[in-house]
Protein backbone atom coordinates (compact mmCIF):
# COMPACT_ATOMS: atom_id res chain seq x y z
CA UNK A 1 0.00 0.00 0.00
CA UNK A 2 1.26 3.45 -0.87
CA UNK A 3 2.17 5.46 1.93
CA UNK A 4 3.60 8.60 0.74
CA UNK A 5 2.94 10.94 -2.64
CA UNK A 6 4.11 14.19 -4.12
CA UNK A 7 3.45 16.69 -6.64
CA UNK A 8 4.45 19.48 -8.04
CA UNK A 9 8.60 21.16 -8.60
CA UNK A 10 11.19 20.59 -6.42
CA UNK A 11 14.34 21.98 -8.39
CA UNK A 12 15.74 24.73 -6.24
CA UNK A 13 15.43 26.90 -9.33
CA UNK A 14 12.10 26.74 -9.54
CA UNK A 15 10.22 30.05 -9.10
CA UNK A 16 6.59 30.45 -7.79
CA UNK A 17 5.94 26.65 -7.32
CA UNK A 18 6.49 24.53 -5.11
CA UNK A 19 7.30 20.47 -4.22
CA UNK A 20 4.86 18.95 -1.59
CA UNK A 21 4.43 15.59 -0.31
CA UNK A 22 1.59 14.06 1.72
CA UNK A 23 2.22 11.10 3.68
CA UNK A 24 -0.12 9.07 6.37
CA UNK A 25 0.67 10.74 10.01
CA UNK A 26 1.11 7.86 13.05
CA UNK A 27 -0.92 10.20 15.24
CA UNK A 28 -1.78 14.06 14.89
CA UNK A 29 -0.62 15.17 11.20
CA UNK A 30 2.48 17.63 11.78
CA UNK A 31 2.67 19.43 8.87
CA UNK A 32 6.33 20.86 7.72
CA UNK A 33 7.38 23.69 5.10
CA UNK A 34 10.53 25.59 3.84
CA UNK A 35 10.60 28.39 2.27
CA UNK A 36 11.88 31.79 1.92
CA UNK A 37 9.30 33.73 3.14
CA UNK A 38 8.25 31.60 6.41
CA UNK A 39 9.04 34.44 8.52
CA UNK A 40 6.12 36.66 6.88
CA UNK A 41 3.74 34.15 5.40
CA UNK A 42 4.62 30.74 7.69
CA UNK A 43 1.37 31.04 9.61
CA UNK A 44 -0.44 31.66 6.52
CA UNK A 45 0.95 28.89 4.50
CA UNK A 46 0.14 26.29 7.60
CA UNK A 47 -3.30 27.26 7.33
CA UNK A 48 -3.66 26.83 3.54
CA UNK A 49 -2.31 23.37 4.12
CA UNK A 50 -4.95 22.91 6.65
CA UNK A 51 -8.04 23.93 5.14
CA UNK A 52 -6.96 22.47 1.80
CA UNK A 53 -6.41 19.20 3.30
CA UNK A 54 -10.25 19.68 5.38
CA UNK A 55 -11.77 20.41 2.45
CA UNK A 56 -10.04 17.19 0.57
CA UNK A 57 -11.46 14.63 2.99
CA UNK A 58 -7.69 14.63 4.20
CA UNK A 59 -6.91 16.35 7.62
CA UNK A 60 -5.36 13.19 8.83
CA UNK A 61 -2.60 13.04 6.06
CA UNK A 62 0.64 14.97 7.11
CA UNK A 63 2.01 17.39 4.59
CA UNK A 64 6.09 18.40 3.90
CA UNK A 65 5.87 21.50 1.56
CA UNK A 66 9.38 23.32 -0.24
CA UNK A 67 7.93 26.51 -1.28
CA UNK A 68 9.82 28.59 -4.22
CA UNK A 69 7.03 31.38 -3.79
CA UNK A 70 3.58 29.60 -4.89
CA UNK A 71 0.75 31.76 -4.90
CA UNK A 72 -2.04 30.21 -2.76
CA UNK A 73 -3.84 28.89 -6.19
CA UNK A 74 -0.78 26.55 -6.74
CA UNK A 75 -0.28 25.23 -3.27
CA UNK A 76 -3.55 24.36 -3.34
CA UNK A 77 -3.30 22.73 -6.68
CA UNK A 78 -0.02 20.89 -5.87
CA UNK A 79 -1.23 19.77 -2.56
CA UNK A 80 -4.79 17.82 -4.00
CA UNK A 81 -2.49 16.40 -7.15
CA UNK A 82 -0.32 14.41 -3.81
CA UNK A 83 -3.81 13.83 -2.34
CA UNK A 84 -5.25 12.26 -5.50
CA UNK A 85 -2.07 10.30 -6.73
CA UNK A 86 -2.19 8.83 -2.56
CA UNK A 87 -5.87 8.54 -2.74
CA UNK A 88 -7.36 8.01 -5.84
CA UNK A 89 -10.97 7.46 -4.31
CA UNK A 90 -10.68 10.93 -3.34
CA UNK A 91 -14.09 12.93 -4.78
CA UNK A 92 -14.09 16.15 -3.47
CA UNK A 93 -11.80 19.49 -4.87
CA UNK A 94 -10.41 21.81 -2.78
CA UNK A 95 -11.42 24.90 -4.70
CA UNK A 96 -9.92 28.56 -4.34
CA UNK A 97 -12.01 31.49 -4.03
CA UNK A 98 -13.28 33.07 -7.31
CA UNK A 99 -11.64 35.91 -8.52
CA UNK A 100 -13.67 38.82 -9.52
CA UNK A 101 -11.55 39.17 -12.65
CA UNK A 102 -11.90 35.41 -13.48
CA UNK A 103 -15.73 36.26 -14.27
CA UNK A 104 -15.42 36.69 -17.81
CA UNK A 105 -17.19 37.19 -20.90
CA UNK A 106 -16.17 36.82 -24.54
CA UNK A 107 -17.78 37.02 -27.91
CA UNK A 108 -17.73 35.22 -31.17
CA UNK A 109 -16.20 37.80 -33.77
CA UNK A 110 -13.48 39.41 -31.02
CA UNK A 111 -9.83 40.06 -32.53
CA UNK A 112 -7.43 36.50 -32.04
CA UNK A 113 -4.47 37.95 -34.10
CA UNK A 114 -2.31 36.47 -30.97
CA UNK A 115 -2.72 33.09 -29.05
CA UNK A 116 -0.40 33.11 -26.15
CA UNK A 117 0.48 29.60 -25.26
CA UNK A 118 1.28 28.55 -21.37
CA UNK A 119 2.44 24.87 -20.16
CA UNK A 120 0.00 23.83 -18.20
CA UNK A 121 2.31 22.66 -15.54
CA UNK A 122 3.87 26.11 -14.98
CA UNK A 123 2.63 28.41 -13.09
CA UNK A 124 5.15 30.99 -13.24
CA UNK A 125 4.19 31.65 -16.47
CA UNK A 126 0.44 32.38 -15.09
CA UNK A 127 0.72 35.43 -13.12
CA UNK A 128 1.71 37.76 -15.46
CA UNK A 129 0.72 36.76 -18.85
CA UNK A 130 -1.86 39.16 -19.37
CA UNK A 131 0.23 41.33 -18.95
CA UNK A 132 1.97 40.93 -22.25
CA UNK A 133 -1.65 41.74 -23.86
CA UNK A 134 -2.13 39.07 -26.47
CA UNK A 135 -5.88 38.52 -27.32
CA UNK A 136 -5.77 35.23 -26.01
CA UNK A 137 -3.87 32.92 -23.36
CA UNK A 138 -3.73 28.91 -23.80
CA UNK A 139 -3.45 26.88 -20.84
CA UNK A 140 -1.84 24.29 -22.59
CA UNK A 141 -3.00 20.61 -21.15
CA UNK A 142 -1.56 18.36 -24.22
CA UNK A 143 1.93 18.61 -26.00
CA UNK A 144 3.53 20.97 -23.18
CA UNK A 145 3.02 18.86 -20.29
CA UNK A 146 4.70 15.45 -19.73
CA UNK A 147 2.16 12.27 -19.17
CA UNK A 148 3.00 11.70 -15.46
CA UNK A 149 2.39 15.75 -14.93
CA UNK A 150 -1.27 15.73 -16.83
CA UNK A 151 -3.34 14.96 -13.85
CA UNK A 152 -1.63 17.65 -11.57
CA UNK A 153 -1.65 19.70 -14.57
CA UNK A 154 -5.59 19.76 -15.08
CA UNK A 155 -6.02 20.59 -11.23
CA UNK A 156 -3.12 23.44 -11.76
CA UNK A 157 -5.31 24.95 -14.67
CA UNK A 158 -8.23 24.63 -12.97
CA UNK A 159 -7.33 26.81 -9.96
CA UNK A 160 -5.48 29.27 -12.36
CA UNK A 161 -9.15 30.34 -14.15
CA UNK A 162 -10.22 30.48 -10.91
CA UNK A 163 -7.73 32.86 -9.66
CA UNK A 164 -5.74 34.53 -12.08
CA UNK A 165 -6.25 37.94 -13.68
CA UNK A 166 -5.47 37.65 -17.34
CA UNK A 167 -6.04 41.23 -17.99
CA UNK A 168 -8.96 40.59 -20.32
CA UNK A 169 -7.21 38.18 -22.71
CA UNK A 170 -9.38 35.34 -24.22
CA UNK A 171 -8.61 32.32 -21.77
CA UNK A 172 -8.41 29.34 -23.37
CA UNK A 173 -7.43 25.76 -22.62
CA UNK A 174 -6.00 23.24 -25.12
CA UNK A 175 -7.39 20.19 -23.39
CA UNK A 176 -5.54 16.84 -25.02
CA UNK A 177 -7.18 14.36 -27.55
CA UNK A 178 -10.77 13.40 -27.45
CA UNK A 179 -11.92 11.58 -25.88
CA UNK A 180 -9.57 11.63 -23.59
CA UNK A 181 -9.75 15.38 -23.55
CA UNK A 182 -13.85 15.04 -22.93
CA UNK A 183 -13.13 14.43 -18.99
CA UNK A 184 -10.58 17.52 -18.62
CA UNK A 185 -13.66 19.88 -20.63
CA UNK A 186 -15.84 18.44 -18.03
CA UNK A 187 -13.74 19.05 -15.30
CA UNK A 188 -12.79 22.60 -16.34
CA UNK A 189 -15.87 24.38 -18.00
CA UNK A 190 -17.38 25.40 -14.64
CA UNK A 191 -14.43 27.45 -13.79
CA UNK A 192 -14.23 30.56 -16.08
CA UNK A 193 -12.87 28.77 -19.25
CA UNK A 194 -14.07 30.57 -22.84
CA UNK A 195 -13.14 28.60 -24.78
CA UNK A 196 -11.63 24.98 -25.41
CA UNK A 197 -9.10 24.31 -28.24
CA UNK A 198 -9.32 20.47 -29.30
CA UNK A 199 -5.96 19.12 -30.74
CA UNK A 200 -5.54 16.97 -33.68
CA UNK A 201 -9.34 16.83 -35.17
CA UNK A 202 -9.97 14.52 -37.82
CA UNK A 203 -13.26 14.14 -37.88
CA UNK A 204 -16.34 15.99 -36.94
CA UNK A 205 -17.59 13.73 -34.73
CA UNK A 206 -14.89 14.60 -32.17
CA UNK A 207 -16.43 18.44 -31.70
CA UNK A 208 -19.44 17.09 -32.06
CA UNK A 209 -19.16 15.47 -28.85
CA UNK A 210 -17.46 18.32 -27.05
CA UNK A 211 -20.27 20.53 -28.30
CA UNK A 212 -23.03 18.19 -26.79
CA UNK A 213 -20.80 17.28 -23.45
CA UNK A 214 -21.04 21.26 -23.28
CA UNK A 215 -24.39 21.74 -23.78
CA UNK A 216 -25.55 18.84 -21.14
CA UNK A 217 -23.55 21.04 -18.81
CA UNK A 218 -24.98 24.50 -19.40
CA UNK A 219 -28.66 22.26 -19.58
CA UNK A 220 -28.09 21.31 -15.78
CA UNK A 221 -26.74 24.55 -14.58
CA UNK A 222 -23.06 23.08 -14.05
CA UNK A 223 -21.19 25.56 -17.02
CA UNK A 224 -22.14 28.90 -18.35
CA UNK A 225 -23.92 28.28 -21.80
CA UNK A 226 -21.30 30.57 -24.05
CA UNK A 227 -18.04 28.43 -24.43
CA UNK A 228 -16.65 28.75 -27.46
CA UNK A 229 -14.90 25.90 -29.09
CA UNK A 230 -11.44 25.79 -31.27
CA UNK A 231 -10.80 22.84 -33.46
CA UNK A 232 -6.93 22.66 -34.62
CA UNK A 233 -6.11 20.81 -37.79
CA UNK A 234 -2.70 19.03 -37.52
CA UNK A 235 -3.01 15.89 -39.73
CA UNK A 236 -3.75 15.00 -43.38
CA UNK A 237 -6.58 13.34 -42.53
CA UNK A 238 -7.74 16.61 -40.40
CA UNK A 239 -7.08 18.51 -43.35
CA UNK A 240 -9.16 16.30 -45.50
CA UNK A 241 -12.01 17.30 -43.23
CA UNK A 242 -11.45 20.73 -42.58
CA UNK A 243 -14.84 21.94 -43.82
CA UNK A 244 -17.19 19.18 -41.86
CA UNK A 245 -15.30 20.23 -39.01
CA UNK A 246 -15.16 23.95 -39.21
CA UNK A 247 -19.48 23.79 -39.27
CA UNK A 248 -19.48 21.10 -37.16
CA UNK A 249 -21.36 23.34 -33.98
CA UNK A 250 -22.40 26.59 -33.45
CA UNK A 251 -19.81 26.67 -31.06
CA UNK A 252 -17.04 26.50 -32.93
CA UNK A 253 -15.60 30.68 -33.78
CA UNK A 254 -12.44 29.63 -35.39
CA UNK A 255 -10.41 26.72 -37.14
CA UNK A 256 -6.21 26.55 -36.38
CA UNK A 257 -3.89 24.84 -37.75
CA UNK A 258 -0.26 23.61 -36.04
CA UNK A 259 2.17 23.07 -38.27
CA UNK A 260 4.69 21.33 -36.56
CA UNK A 261 2.40 18.05 -36.06
CA UNK A 262 1.02 18.78 -39.62
CA UNK A 263 4.64 18.67 -40.97
CA UNK A 264 5.59 15.84 -39.44
CA UNK A 265 2.54 13.68 -40.66
CA UNK A 266 3.05 14.13 -44.13
CA UNK A 267 6.72 13.68 -44.27
CA UNK A 268 8.00 17.19 -44.61
CA UNK A 269 10.30 19.55 -43.12
CA UNK A 270 8.47 22.72 -42.22
CA UNK A 271 10.41 26.08 -43.77
CA UNK A 272 9.73 29.37 -43.09
CA UNK A 273 8.48 29.82 -46.20
CA UNK A 274 5.63 27.04 -45.90
CA UNK A 275 5.41 25.69 -49.31
CA UNK A 276 5.12 21.90 -47.97
CA UNK A 277 2.08 23.71 -45.99
CA UNK A 278 0.43 26.12 -48.88
CA UNK A 279 -2.05 23.26 -49.65
CA UNK A 280 -3.32 22.61 -45.69
CA UNK A 281 -3.47 26.40 -44.73
CA UNK A 282 -5.45 27.01 -47.74
CA UNK A 283 -7.53 24.37 -47.19
CA UNK A 284 -8.03 26.16 -43.27
CA UNK A 285 -8.79 29.11 -44.97
CA UNK A 286 -11.44 28.01 -47.28
CA UNK A 287 -13.75 26.06 -44.29
CA UNK A 288 -13.28 28.29 -41.77
CA UNK A 289 -14.84 31.41 -43.82
CA UNK A 290 -17.05 28.88 -45.71
CA UNK A 291 -18.25 28.13 -42.01
CA UNK A 292 -18.37 31.57 -40.76
CA UNK A 293 -15.45 31.44 -38.53
CA UNK A 294 -11.73 32.76 -37.62
CA UNK A 295 -8.93 30.97 -39.54
CA UNK A 296 -5.81 30.93 -37.14
CA UNK A 297 -2.44 29.75 -38.21
CA UNK A 298 0.62 28.28 -36.68
CA UNK A 299 2.54 29.44 -34.45
CA UNK A 300 6.36 30.51 -35.39
CA UNK A 301 9.08 28.37 -33.02
CA UNK A 302 12.26 30.34 -33.36
CA UNK A 303 11.40 32.92 -31.12
CA UNK A 304 14.53 35.05 -31.47
CA UNK A 305 13.87 35.38 -35.20
CA UNK A 306 11.95 38.68 -34.77
CA UNK A 307 12.40 39.59 -38.43
CA UNK A 308 11.58 35.63 -39.94
CA UNK A 309 8.40 36.24 -37.45
CA UNK A 310 7.34 39.31 -38.83
CA UNK A 311 7.93 37.86 -42.14
CA UNK A 312 5.84 34.57 -41.58
CA UNK A 313 2.87 36.68 -40.24
CA UNK A 314 2.73 38.97 -43.08
CA UNK A 315 2.92 36.07 -45.09
CA UNK A 316 -0.20 34.62 -43.45
CA UNK A 317 -2.02 37.35 -43.38
CA UNK A 318 -2.04 38.65 -46.66
CA UNK A 319 -2.69 34.63 -47.04
CA UNK A 320 -5.84 35.42 -45.27
CA UNK A 321 -5.37 34.31 -41.83
CA UNK A 322 -6.72 36.55 -38.89
CA UNK A 323 -3.98 36.01 -36.28
CA UNK A 324 -1.27 33.38 -35.73
CA UNK A 325 -0.08 31.32 -32.26
CA UNK A 326 2.62 32.89 -30.03
CA UNK A 327 5.02 30.74 -27.67
CA UNK A 328 6.30 33.34 -26.35
CA UNK A 329 5.58 36.99 -24.52
CA UNK A 330 8.15 38.85 -27.07
CA UNK A 331 6.09 37.36 -30.13
CA UNK A 332 2.90 39.50 -29.00
CA UNK A 333 3.84 43.12 -30.21
CA UNK A 334 5.78 41.57 -33.45
CA UNK A 335 2.74 39.85 -34.72
CA UNK A 336 0.12 42.92 -33.39
CA UNK A 337 1.51 44.91 -35.04
CA UNK A 338 1.50 43.01 -38.94
CA UNK A 339 -2.36 41.94 -37.91
CA UNK A 340 -3.76 45.44 -37.00
CA UNK A 341 -4.40 47.59 -40.37
CA UNK A 342 -2.07 51.05 -40.93
CA UNK A 343 -3.10 54.31 -40.66
CA UNK A 344 -2.82 54.57 -44.65
CA UNK A 345 -4.61 51.67 -45.03
CA UNK A 346 -7.42 52.84 -42.25
CA UNK A 347 -7.28 56.24 -44.23
CA UNK A 348 -7.57 54.33 -48.21
CA UNK A 349 -10.45 52.18 -45.85
CA UNK A 350 -12.13 55.50 -44.98
CA UNK A 351 -11.94 56.72 -48.61
CA UNK A 352 -13.62 53.69 -50.08
CA UNK A 353 -16.32 53.66 -48.35
CA UNK A 354 -17.17 57.37 -48.22
CA UNK A 355 -17.00 57.05 -51.74
CA UNK A 356 -19.21 54.15 -52.81
CA UNK A 357 -21.86 55.80 -50.26
CA UNK A 358 -21.95 59.07 -52.31
CA UNK A 359 -21.99 56.77 -55.54
CA UNK A 360 -25.00 54.42 -53.77
CA UNK A 361 -26.85 58.06 -52.65
CA UNK A 362 -26.58 58.95 -56.84
CA UNK A 363 -27.49 55.56 -57.93
CA UNK A 364 -23.78 54.55 -59.00
CA UNK A 365 -23.38 51.10 -58.30
CA UNK A 366 -19.72 51.42 -58.84
CA UNK A 367 -17.08 54.16 -58.32
CA UNK A 368 -13.07 54.93 -58.85
CA UNK A 369 -11.11 56.08 -56.03
CA UNK A 370 -7.32 56.85 -57.02
CA UNK A 371 -8.37 55.84 -60.70
CA UNK A 372 -9.14 52.36 -59.65
CA UNK A 373 -12.42 50.91 -59.73
CA UNK A 374 -14.68 49.69 -56.49
CA UNK A 375 -17.35 48.01 -56.08
CA UNK A 376 -19.12 45.97 -53.42
CA UNK A 377 -16.43 43.49 -52.88
CA UNK A 378 -13.83 46.21 -52.64
CA UNK A 379 -15.91 47.68 -50.40
CA UNK A 380 -16.67 44.80 -47.64
CA UNK A 381 -12.95 44.69 -47.66
CA UNK A 382 -12.33 48.21 -46.59
CA UNK A 383 -15.27 47.80 -43.87
CA UNK A 384 -13.39 44.86 -42.47
CA UNK A 385 -10.33 47.18 -42.50
CA UNK A 386 -11.99 49.81 -40.34
CA UNK A 387 -13.68 46.96 -37.88
CA UNK A 388 -10.59 45.80 -37.52
CA UNK A 389 -8.92 48.76 -36.40
CA UNK A 390 -11.76 49.75 -34.26
CA UNK A 391 -10.99 46.40 -32.65
CA UNK A 392 -7.71 47.00 -32.34
CA UNK A 393 -7.68 50.24 -30.49
CA UNK A 394 -6.83 50.23 -26.58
Amino acid sequence: MQMTASAGVRDPGARSDCWVEVSQAPDLPQHRVTSKVAALYGDAIHALIGSTLEALAAADLSATVEDRGALPFTLMARLEAAVRRLRPDTSRPALPPLNPAAQRVTQRDRLRRTRLYLPGNAPKFFINAGLHRPDAIILDLEDSVPPAEKDAAAILVRNALRAVDFYGAEVTVRVNSLPAGLAEIAMLAPHGVQAFLLPKVEDPDEVIAADRLLAEMAESGQAPETIYLIPIIETARGALQAWPIASASPRVVALAIGLEDYTRDIGAQRTPEGRESLWARSQVINAARAAGVQPISSVYSDVDDVAGLAAWAEAERKLGFDGVGCIHPRQVRVVHQVFTPSAAEVEQARRIVDAFAVAQATGLGVVAVDGKMVDAPVVERARRTLRLWELSRP
